[in-house]
């Protein structure tokens, strides 16, 4: 397509002169596949779509029906958040009752006052911001078989390869070995961020599972904290802005297979967890973003480690007409762990609810598949 503009001062038309401008029409995608290799494998991400000037939504990003997030199916979460710092002191035993009761409902609360520096997380939103507006060219050096690191991976969706319908996400991923690694290959924009991110939030994961445990009122070695929890990987997640989020989804309904996840959200807000996993409805509570707040996700290990008595909660992302950030810090065990309930708690429940299973098999089940509920897999763990 092309602009005529007029840089004459004559009125007559024979005396005028025409510079042609071109203006750049938003690419076309004649099918799936040529949209599958502008996203996925020249790197463009959703973003790449949304920057070229994209004003409907794909089909390839159309979910089904049953899939996406009803909003006047959902309500929010008005509970208000914990402060962790009364775990030490007179209200000790009501924040504790407070964590577990919100682990054996619905798997997800907000904490405060976590030991995280507010400034932190702010420069976190910043830094995520930064590394996803980086040119295509530049985000795709960290893309599967050219990042310099096999920890660390940018990427699209979730499992593009087999998924039927996209989800509306791009997100680099970075797994934490050590220091040295870290600063090393993470990109250099939000490196030093996630990794303090990363570091300061490690201690309230303790806490957090420190309670946990104890109130399970089984005895423990005193590394379990550590052997189910001591893998780091740090998600920042992009969800450009959405020409109709009603039809889309930035993550689909999954729960984490980790012990707990420490999640950042920005002002935008957009995640929703499932408030009954026996509700044909699927009605949704959404978990609003509140200023300072960190989100406490509890995991599928914990799940199993507690024989059933701890919940993990499936959970989704809808997407929003303005484009958002969020990080996440996973908590898993070492993939040479079999993981399965607590002996004890078997006896005194009557019942063992999960097998041992080798945590590095629970993972290749759950990256193997797409996102379809907490039970594709929970299921693979289940006693049969």
């Amino acid at each position: 397509m092309l602009f005529a503009s007029e840089h004459s001062n004559s009125h007559s038309i024979s005396n005028t002169n025409f510079t042609l401008i071109p203006i750049m029409a938003p690419p076309t995608f004649s099918t799936s596949d040529s949209l599958y290799e502008f996203v996925v494998k020249e790197g463009n991400g959703v973003k790449g779509l949304v920057d070229s000037g994209l004003s409907e939504v794909p089909e390839r990003y159309v979910q089904p029906e049953e899939e996406r997030i009803n909003k006047l199916r959902t309500r929010r979460h008005n509970n208000p958040p914990i402060d962790l710092s009364k775990l030490k002191g007179p209200d000790h035993k009501k924040v504790v009752d407070e964590i577990v009761r919100a682990a054996e409902t619905i798997g997800f609360f907000q904490v405060v006052n976590h030991g995280v520096p507010l400034e932190l997380l702010e420069s976190l939103k910043d830094s995520s911001h930064r590394f996803f507006n980086l040119s295509p060219k530049e985000k795709s050096l960290f893309c599967p078989g050219v990042s310099p690191s096999t920890k660390v991976k940018y990427a699209t969706s979730f499992a593009p390869e087999k998924e039927t319908t996209l989800e509306w996400r791009d997100y680099i991923s970075m797994g934490y070995t050590t220091d040295q690694d870290a600063l090393q290959y993470w990109p250099n924009q939000c490196k030093e961020d996630a990794l303090d991110y990363l570091k300061s939030a490690s201690k309230l994961v303790r806490d957090i599972l420190e309670v946990l445990i104890e109130s399970l009122e089984v005895k423990v070695q005193e590394s379990i904290v550590d052997i189910h929890s001591g893998m780091k990987l740090i998600n920042m997640n992009y969800y450009p802005s959405c020409p109709n989020p009603d039809l889309t989804v930035g993550v689909g309904r999954h729960s984490d297979i980790g012990a707990i996840t420490v999640l950042l959200q920005d002002d935008i807000g957009g995640l929703y967890v499932k408030l009954d996993e026996h509700n044909n409805h699927r009605e949704w509570l959404e978990i609003p973003p509140i200023p300072g707040a960190l989100v406490i996700n509890i995991g599928d290990t914990i799940e199993i480690l507690s024989n059933g008595n701890y919940k993990s909660a499936e959970h989704a992302v809808r997407t929003s007409t303005k484009s958002r950030v969020s990080v996440a810090l996973f908590n898993f065990p070492n993939p040479t762990l079999k993981i399965g309930p607590l002996e004890e708690l078997v006896k005194k429940d009557g019942v063992a609810r999960y097998r041992r299973v080798l945590f590095q098999d629970y993972m290749n089940n759950f990256f193997a598949n797409t996102h379809h509920g907490k039970e594709s897999s929970l299921d693979f763990a289940k006693s049969t």
